[in-house]
């Protein structure tokens, strides 16, 4: 069977095998290096040879890398990340209901929604910390004298950086809505309102079910595009600084395999969010399936 198999195959098919393996080693190489760095024993280094095999560095992780709060940072990063999946989750299954029909300058708000997707990020980002401090003029020339010592910045987690997510996140999501509602059938939804079912009934019981996969997998990429993001973050975050912004300025200061480690966390982290996505996305695909035998 095997030989047969091999008798079919392309002369071109090693060749391209060979260039995706390579591709493969490419991509993923560096991570799996600092994955097996990270488990240096105390006397290792930032290079091959490892010098013993331990939890050494993620017990010196956990105690704290110099002046660098990590606790906070990821913290900070978890937070933020949540709340940009859910903006991106309700956004874009709105935006996508909407977009069912035909609207006036819908077009324009297309493109000009996808049209961050080739801004460069760190424009985008410098773009909106002026903005925002455009904003912190006009609110203290507002402010009385009084409550101007007490007024920080309208930068911060929750407003510029969030926006600057966004920004990011959402063009994903819309894209992912369209394609959805592009296949899905209206004479279920149909059928629910016919049989008496009012707007919010048939889209609580048939349309959120049927689109179910596709709504987790817009939060799984809301927010795994948030928690590493960097440029978009870098000009827009305030006076505080998410896990990535943290790990960029410790790449250029700790000399430690605990840099590894943290690298190693904060990857295990974005597995385990796809892991728990993909795993419900089959879990609402199997349900859908049952439900309609």
């Amino acid at each position: 069977m095997s030989q047969r198999t091999g008798e079919q195959r392309s002369p071109g098919f090693w060749p391209l095998a060979i260039v995706f393996g390579l591709f493969v080693l490419f991509m993923y190489g560096p991570m799996l290096t600092i994955f097996v760095l990270s488990f240096q024993g105390p006397e290792g280094g930032l290079t091959f040879p490892m010098r013993g095999v331990s939890l050494h560095w993620f017990h010196k992780l956990a105690e704290g890398l110099g002046t660098v709060d990590i606790g906070a940072a990821f913290l900070r990063s978890l937070m933020l990340g949540v709340v940009v999946m859910l903006f991106t989750v309700v956004l874009s299954v709105l935006a996508g209901l909407a977009f069912r029909k035909k609207l006036s300058g819908g077009n324009a708000l297309f493109f000009i929604t996808v049209a961050s997707l080739i801004m460069p990020s760190i424009i985008v980002s410098l773009g909106i910390g002026l903005q925002f401090r455009l904003l912190d003029s006009g609110i203290k020339a507002m402010l009385p004298e009084s409550m101007l010592e007490n007024y920080g910045t309208a930068l911060g987690l929750m407003t510029s950086a969030l926006g600057a997510h966004l920004t990011w996140t959402l063009p994903f999501g819309l894209l992912i809505m369209f394609a959805v509602f592009n296949r899905f059938n209206p004479a279920y939804e149909e059928a629910a309102r016919d049989l008496g079912a009012t707007p919010w009934q048939a889209f609580r019981h048939v349309v959120l079910p049927l689109i179910g996969p596709s709504v987790v997998g817009i939060g799984m990429f809301g927010f795994t595009l948030s928690w590493d993001e960097i440029a978009r973050t870098s000009q827009a975050i305030g006076d505080v600084n998410t896990l990535p912004l943290e790990l960029q300025v410790l790449t250029s200061t700790v000399t430690t395999p605990s840099i590894y480690a943290l690298g190693t966390v904060t990857t295990i982290v974005s597995f385990a969010v796809m892991g728990i996505a993909v795993g419900l996305a089959m879990w609402l695909g199997k349900r859908q399936k049952t439900a309609r035998s």
